[in-house]
C-alpha cells in the first residue's frame, strides 16, 4: 500500500487467512449499514477491506474505526487523503486482499439474505469460478417518488435474474456486486483511464470474456443509492467519454447493445443539439408520467453518446 493511505486493522485482522476477500469502496457515502449487515452474515472465511476514497471526513473516519473495531471478521480501513477514482481505488483494494477471490461490493448496497457471504463462499469452494455477477435489486430501495425514474429505468434493464443476464453475460457485469479470482484480476485489472462515473466495468468485463467465462448467479443485494432523475442525467453526462472509450476498444460488442443503436441513429437527426435539453428537461419534470420520464432519459443518454460515435 501507498505510504500515504491511513491504514487500520482490527484485532481479528493478523491471524485471518481467508478464502473471500470483501472489497468495498466509498467517497463521501456512509457504508455503516453494509458494514453491520455483513457483521451479521455467518462465515469464518471472509475478511472486509473498506477504502475510504479521498472522503476527507475525520468523524466517518473515527466512527468507522469504531465499528470496524468490534466486527467479528477480520477488517481493514483503508483512508486516502485525496481522491484517486473508481478504477484506481479497486484496483488499489485488490491490492490489499488476501483471499483468492475478491468480492466487490458497493458501499450502497445491502444483501438480500443474511446467508449472502456464505453464498459467495460456498460458490468459491464449489466451483472456484473466474468471474461471477450476483445481480442486484431494489426490495430494500426506498420507494420515494423523487427515485421513480430511477427505480422505473433499473427494474427494466438493471435488476435481472441471472439465467437473463447469462445471455449477454460481458453487458451485465457491474462491481456492485462482482466476484473475481486473484488470477483473473492480476492478469486484467480495471482500466485507470476512465474517469468520471460510467462504464469501466463493463469494459473491464468485455475484456475478461475474451478470456475467461463469466458466470451470472443469483446472489443479490439491493442497491440503496437510488438517485434522482438530475443526478442521474449528470452521471450521463460523465459518462459518454467513457462509452466513446469502450465503442473504440470493443467495438465488435458494443455495436450491439441498444445504448449505441439508438445512439448512431440519433446522430444523423438534424437538430439533434437542440432536442438534447428537452429531452433533459422532460426527464427531470415533475410532471410529466414516470414512463415518459424515464423514456426520456434514456434517450438523452443516447443522444448525449451521439457524439462519441
Amino acid at each position: 500500500m501507498s505510504p500515504r493511505a491511513d491504514l487500520f486493522d482490527n484485532p481479528a485482522w493478523p491471524s485471518a487467512r481467508p478464502r473471500l476477500s470483501v472489497l468495498i469502496p466509498f467517497l463521501r457515502d456512509d457504508p455503516m449499514t453494509l458494514l453491520a449487515a455483513l457483521g451479521a452474515t455467518p462465515t469464518s472465511a471472509a475478511e472486509l477491506i473498506v477504502l475510504d476514497d479521498g472522503t476527507g471526513d475525520p468523524d466517518l473516519t473515527a466512527r468507522l474505526k469504531l465499528t470496524i473495531r468490534d466486527l467479528a471478521l477480520p477488517a481493514r480501513l483503508v483512508t486516502l487523503p485525496a481522491n484517486e477514482g473508481r478504477s484506481r481505488g479497486r484496483n488499489r483494494l485488490a491490492q490489499a486482499a488476501r483471499g483468492g477471490h475478491l468480492l466487490f461490493l458497493d458501499s450502497d448496497m445491502l444483501p438480500d439474505a443474511t446467508d449472502f457471504l456464505a453464498e459467495w463462499v460456498r460458490l468459491v469452494e464449489t466451483e472456484d469460478p473466474a468471474v461471477a455477477f450476483g445481480g442486484f435489486s431494489l426490495k430494500q430501495a426506498s420507494t420515494d417518488r423523487r427515485f421513480a425514474v430511477h427505480r422505473a429505468m433499473a427494474g427494466r434493464s438493471e435488476t435481472l435474474d441471472a439465467a437473463t443476464r447469462a445471455k449477454t453475460p460481458e453487458k451485465y457485469v457491474f462491481t456492485s456486486n462482482l466476484l473475481v479470482r486473484r488470477d483473473v484480476f492480476e492478469a486484467e485489472a480495471f482500466d485507470p483511464g476512465f474517469a468520471g462515473w460510467g462504464w469501466e466495468d463493463v469494459e473491464w468485463a468485455m475484456r475478461v470474456s475474451r478470456r475467461w467465462p463469466v458466470r451470472h448467479v443469483d446472489i443479490t443485494a439491493t442497491h440503496m443509492g437510488l438517485d434522482d432523475a438530475a443526478a442521474l442525467a449528470g452521471k450521463y453526462e460523465q459518462s459518454a467519454a467513457n462509452f466513446a472509450r469502450v465503442v473504440q476498444r470493443h467495438f465488435d460488442l458494443v455495436s450491439s447493445y441498444p445504448s449505441y443503436r439508438v445512439a448512431r441513429r440519433l446522430k444523423a437527426l438534424p437538430g439533434l443539439a437542440l432536442l438534447r435539453p428537452w429531452l433533459k428537461r422532460l426527464a427531470l419534470s415533475e410532471a410529466a408520467p414516470v414512463g415518459a420520464r424515464a423514456f426520456s432519459l434514456r434517450l438523452y443518454r443516447a443522444a448525449l453518446y451521439a457524439d462519441r460515435v
